[in-house]
């Protein structure tokens, strides 16, 4: 059976996340491109775009506008299952705005390192 939550590899995901998070709100394209797994199969599903493989994702990352990145983190879950497999949730709101934002993330252990190789952002509606 597989086994939930080690404690070790919840703390190597919870560092993934972290450099993934300021990478974000910084918008430091080479470590959000470093983080993601370079692989055709790597997919990104965005507000509004649908991106597939590293390269679509990469080339997404350059032409983003770096505005309004700031964000509070409200609620983040990270949940590993045994040594090289992950999920991080988080539910967020940018810095004035009024929805809130979900973002998931599947996180793969590979020789490189810890790589987010799927990843989805969207944004509630209000009620």
């Amino acid at each position: 059976m597989t086994e939930i939550n080690i404690p070790e590899v919840v703390a190597e995901v919870e560092k993934a996340f972290a450099r993934y998070e300021r990478a974000l709100v910084s918008n430091d394209i080479a470590e959000l491109d470093a983080l993601f797994w370079n692989s055709p199969h790597t997919l990104r599903y965005g507000v509004t775009e649908n991106l597939y493989g590293y390269d679509e994702i990469a080339a997404f990352r350059g032409r983003r506008p770096a505005i309004n990145l700031a964000r509070n983190l409200l609620k983040t879950v990270i949940t590993t299952y045994g040594r090289d497999f992950a999920t991080a949730n988080a539910e967020f709101k940018r810095i004035g705005a009024t929805k809130t934002g979900r973002q998931s993330q599947v996180w793969l252990r590979t020789e490189a390192g810890w790589r987010c190789v799927a990843a989805h952002v969207s944004l509630l509606q209000e009620p």
